[in-house]
């Protein structure tokens, strides 16, 4: 027996479950850690984990029909195998709990999730590295194959140790940020410095004479290391938008290289311990020994195993035979989307909803599940012949093709195709099947055929603009409503507003309180700002103050779950932060104050308590936030970047001036 399942069976046949502290205990004291070191893990006295953990060891003695004890538990428990009817405990436990916590594939597995399915021995070897001073962890692996799944779980153990963690998202990055070397690694510098809610302090360290890369690696070391007490673990998430600009990716990868190697001789660099994480092989010339894709660790991502594919059916409350996990992976491989989103299917609240069959005779069709997924790739490789090309040569060759390297790459990103060595194959049955009825060798798709896809997948595409967790606008959606409203603003003659709200202090709340709780807090204040809006909008004496266009007559355009969008008076709502949310409008200044302050009241008056422990000087007991406005009237020759950095340096006066406030 393992531990994992003694834990299950515990879970299963008391009445009471098992709480957290007991499972701690048990796991803790099957590693053979002492009474000692578990009580300074889980912040107990010793005392009352000794007699947490009697009271298991008496539970474990009368199940086993033998005296258990703490020196004897882990030998004895592992000698022991599951009965009959003690799996059949097990398996009635998983069906009943999948029934109640069933998730959708989508994002990142949560730390909490059951579903999440350890790679062994990736996760402990990651875990080690990060540990070791001036470490780099390369993580590679297509899409949709659990790189930001894993990226989570290493956020949280290097939380766990005390380290200090910034993500960036080069994805995220405006596409003028990558106009020069300069510009980028200022916007790098800025983006770090603020994850670690420091000030900015650039124009302090940055020489032109000695260059941009020498200035960072300054600003690092002087500054941003210099200012922690604690190791700094950097993730640097979607590397591959790097890649795209060849200038930049050849000067800013032997940069990092030359961090990791400056921790051997400087120990200020050993503080810091990145984490590189892209799809794709670079193609951008860079010399072996100025790569830093050859040192540290190298994790792949390998597709789910037939055993882990088991596992994962089993969590779901499925109780599958050999075959039933052999037919799946016929026909999508291991890939860990595939895999979940057809249990996901099969399982429905109370039992299966459909039967594994029938979903396989389906899955390469337009009434299989994956029909919508398998449809961005259609338009992907219509947008870019070349690559359909490719990929249609593919999967129509018996054995394997030898592609120019730089679509083998591409195609390999996208998750389609496995590639060893020189040697591409489709990724699975799935794609073979299914793209062969839309991909052809002389023409992809005719017009009527290309038109009808793009009206089916509007609705797909409007979801992607989506914040997952606020249903709100997200950045990237923001920046292309703001580029079209700029030009209907500066053709119309009318202003355009925005609003730039920040909840004060939110990181210190999501560490006191729990990213559970940081995550229903944000979902309530989006939900508020977005109902101060609507009430605005609808509001008479607002109506009146407003200059805004009337074009058509739709309300706010809905998602599946939340509204961000007024189309008849061009208003949107968006998160574009963490913890940012922005509003822009067709509006002026003094419409614009009036919906920031409504804002800034109703916010307040959703009473979110704060008590941070030695933390003194908070605007309110309760979360507050501050607001920035600005507004202008658009004309040829200013760009949108104008009306954002006056939100922002409104924003920032608002907080240095106390935070809870508005300011234009």
């Amino acid at each position: 027996m393992t531990i994992d399942e003694l834990v299950l069976l515990l879970k299963a046949s008391q009445a009471t479950g098992l709480t957290t502290l007991q499972e701690l205990i048990l796991r803790s004291s099957w590693e053979g850690k002492t009474y000692t070191n578990i009580a300074d893990e889980v912040h107990y006295g010793e005392e009352r984990v000794k007699k947490i953990a009697a009271h298991l060891w008496q539970v474990l003695s009368n199940f086993c029909k033998e005296p258990i004890h703490k020196s004897n538990f882990r030998q004895t428990l592992e000698n022991h195998h599951l009965s009959e009817a003690h799996q059949h405990l097990i398996k009635e436990f998983n069906r009943a709990a999948t029934a109640i916590s069933l998730e959708f594939p989508s994002g990142p597995v949560s730390l909490n999730s059951r579903f999440y399915i350890p790679r062994p021995p990736i996760e402990e070897l990651a875990y080690a590295e990060m540990a070791e001073p001036g470490s780099v962890i390369c993580i590679k692996a297509p899409k949709k194959m659990g790189k930001s799944s894993l990226v989570l779980r290493l956020l949280a153990h290097a939380n766990k140790q005390g380290f200090r963690t910034v993500t960036l998202d080069f994805q995220q990055a405006d596409k003028a940020v990558f106009a020069s070397l300069d510009k980028f690694l200022r916007w790098f510098c800025a983006n770090v410095s603020r994850e670690l809610q420091l000030e900015p302090k650039l124009n302090d360290y940055w020489d032109e004479d000695m260059g941009s890369k020498i200035s960072c690696s300054i600003y690092f070391q002087k500054y941003l290391l210099s200012a922690l007490s604690s190791p700094l673990v950097l993730i640097l998430n979607e590397v591959d938008w790097v890649f795209e600009y060849q200038e930049i990716a050849g000067e800013l990868l032997p940069l990092v290289r030359s961090w990791h190697e400056q921790a051997k001789r400087v120990e200020i660099w050993q503080k810091l311990r990145l984490v590189l994480v892209y799809s794709t092989e670079i193609l951008v010339p860079i010399k072996l020994t100025q790569s830093p894709f050859n040192i540290g660790l190298t994790i792949n991502l390998p597709p789910f195993t037939k055993e882990q594919v088991e596992d994962l059916a089993q969590r779901h409350g499925l109780d599958w035979t050999d075959k039933d996990a052999d037919s799946l992976m016929a026909m999508v491989g291991g890939n860990p989307y595939l895999v979940r989103l057809a249990l996901y299917q099969l399982v429905g609240k109370g039992g299966l909803k459909g039967d594994l069959g029938q979903l396989l005779q389906q899955a390469s069709t337009d009434a299989g599940i994956y029909n919508e997924y398998l449809r961005q790739y259609v338009l992907a490789l219509r947008d870019e012949p070349e690559l359909g090309d490719a990929f249609y040569e593919v999967i129509n060759t018996t054995n394997y093709v030898k592609l120019e390297p730089r679509l083998a790459y591409k195609l390999q990103s996208l998750g389609l195709i496995n590639l060893e060595g020189d040697r591409s194959t489709p990724a699975c049955e799935l794609y073979r099947l299914y793209f062969r009825q839309y991909l052809k060798k002389i023409e992809h798709f005719n017009n009527t055929h290309v038109e009808r896809l793009r009206q089916e997948n509007q609705q797909f595409l409007f979801l992607s603009s989506l914040d997952e967790l606020t249903q709100l606008g997200n950045r990237r959606y923001f920046q292309s409503y703001l580029q079209i409203e700029w030009q209907n603003s500066t053709r119309e003659n009318t202003p355009v507003s925005m609003i730039l709200c920040d909840i004060d202090y939110f990181k210190i709340y999501n560490k006191t309180y729990g990213i559970s709780a940081g995550d229903e807090c944000l979902r309530q204040i989006a939900n508020t700002i977005c109902n101060c809006v609507k009430h605005s909008l609808s509001n008479s004496t607002f109506s009146s103050s407003r200059n805004m266009n009337h074009s058509t007559s739709s309300a706010f355009v809905s998602s599946q779950k939340g509204d961000f969008r007024d189309e008849s008076n061009r208003v949107l709502v968006a998160r574009y932060g963490g913890e940012e949310f922005a509003i822009l409008a067709q509006i002026d200044v003094t419409a614009a104050m009036d919906i920031a302050e409504y804002i800034r009241e109703q916010v307040k008056a959703l009473g979110i308590k704060c008590e941070y422990p030695n933390i003194g000087g908070l605007p309110a007991a309760v979360l507050t936030v501050s607001l920035g406005v600005a507004s202008v009237i658009p004309v040829i020759g200013i760009e949108p970047a104008t009306l954002v950095n006056a939100a922002e340096e409104a924003l920032n006066q608002a907080k240095r001036k106390g935070r809870d406030r508005v300011v234009v």
